[in-house]
């Protein structure tokens, strides 16, 4: 029997948890350090108890900048194997957290698999699957509805759930008065938008917060307070529904807290780079240290295709100033249901803008494997390149592919190459070109 309900009770209690043991193994910090911030609400252990598999991860600003990766299935693409090797490339890829966004079908077998199979955290939107696991239109459905889906999540394991709670009534005339360019992209939020407006009721997310918090206390449950109202081009970045919202979050944050309920809070979305980080610094004094889950954000709108990358940008610039969580955004972005390559290629973009942060912000460990790669390309030692690589598969292909005529070069520089010459010239041997 847990002598605590939540990750964040235990550690204000002084209860030192086997996740928190880990996480600070992880992290390489003492549990005197990681303790006190479990407490404060500035790290969070996702670990629902029903979750017997997971490898546990803590995300805050101050830790390793963690990785979430969305899937799932929609109408057009149906397949739920598929879906799993997805999900299976995406934990060999070192992804720390899955959402299931499933939009179809019988959801509760791939999600219950999730939880029984799957080491990393994982992660749902409830509001999605209520249409689905009802099996009725959206303004037919009562609050009562909204919440069991949610103990239905957390009774079969999910670790965070992301719920709009943060849009009300008064956000309906704001979204008309202030005429933005996207109004709401959010997937959850539009749902939540609708049904205010069909039925004529507050959200329930924000009107029954209270019971939802007792679901999440005692599943433990961290609560990723969804941002509706994220901007959805760069005209819309930084604007009065976006603020307004996360101030709303922030209260939000505290009630939780006063419930020993973990949170995070999700952030932007669309932004020209030059707002990101006082984006970073307002959230973090708004919600007072609450790690920022944030996609993206994504710094031009013209790249579809490519926003895997236009998401790195922003993501590094984001972590640097004090994100703790990026969610990979791919390139079928706005476009279509990713397959298993734009996964790789969505996940790798992350971990790039990820470690390229924590180097930035002095996180424990960060750079040393960056010092042992550069070691191994001044010696020109190739196996040892390999080893240190985020991608090796893929840099042993291109090597390969392209041999070059002498090993200890490449086929770029061939004997050019000013490594091999700087060798040479150090060690007084003689430097042939030609």
């Amino acid at each position: 029997m847990r002598e605590f309900a939540t990750q964040m009770e235990a550690a204000r209690g002084g209860i030192v948890t086997e996740e928190l043991k880990k996480v600070a193994k992880k992290e390489r910090m003492t549990l005197e350090e990681l303790m006190p911030l479990v407490a404060e609400g500035k790290v969070v252990i996702c670990a629902n108890k029903n979750h017997t598999c997971i490898e546990p991860e803590g995300v805050g600003s101050m830790l390793r900048t963690k990785i979430n990766v969305n899937l799932g299935v929609s109408r057009d693409c149906k397949d739920y194997d598929v879906e799993m090797e997805k999900v299976m490339e995406a934990v060999n890829m070192g992804a720390h957290a899955i959402m299931d966004l499933s939009s179809h079908g019988d959801t509760i077998p791939f999600r219950r698999k999730l939880t029984s199979e799957c080491p990393a955290m994982i992660g749902t939107v409830p509001v999605y699957d209520a249409v689905i696991h009802y099996q009725r239109d959206l303004a037919t459905l009562t609050a009562k509805d909204f919440l069991d889906v949610v103990r239905l999540h957390a009774q079969d394991g999910v670790d965070f759930v992301t719920l709009h709670c943060g849009i009300t009534r008064k956000t309906i005339e704001q979204i008309r008065r202030h005429k933005r360019k996207m109004n709401i992209v959010s997937r959850g939020g539009s749902l939540v938008f609708a049904w205010m407006c069909m039925t004529g009721q507050e959200n329930p997310f924000y009107e029954y917060y209270d019971q939802i918090l007792e679901i999440c206390r005692e599943y433990d449950v961290t609560i990723s307070l969804g941002d509706a109202c994220r901007p959805g081009c760069l005209a819309d970045g930084s604007d009065v529904c976006q603020i307004e919202e996360l101030v709303r979050l922030g209260e939000l944050t505290k009630r939780a807290w006063e419930r020993d309920v973990q949170v995070m809070v999700e952030g932007p979305g669309h932004m020209p780079m030059d707002q990101i980080a006082a984006n970073m610094k307002i959230q973090q004094t708004i919600c007072m240290g609450a790690p920022f889950y944030v996609l993206g954000p994504i710094v031009t709108d013209i790249a579809p295709g490519y926003d895997h990358i236009t998401s790195a940008i922003g993501g590094a610039i984001a972590a640097q100033n004090g994100a703790a969580f990026l969610c990979y955004v791919t390139p079928a972005e706005h476009l279509a249901l990713p397959n298993v390559e734009d996964v790789k290629q969505g996940i790798m973009a992350s971990k790039i803008a990820a470690h390229a942060a924590d180097i930035a912000k002095g996180v424990r460990g960060a750079r040393e494997i960056d010092d042992k790669m550069a070691d191994a390309r001044r010696a020109l030692d190739w196996e040892a390149q390999w080893t240190y690589a985020m991608d090796p598969e893929t840099a042993k292909k291109i090597r390969k592919e392209r041999k070059p005529e002498h090993d200890d070069t490449c086929s770029m520089c061939g004997k050019f190459c000013a490594v091999r010459s700087m060798n040479k010239a150090l060690s007084g041997e003689y430097i042939d070109i030609l």
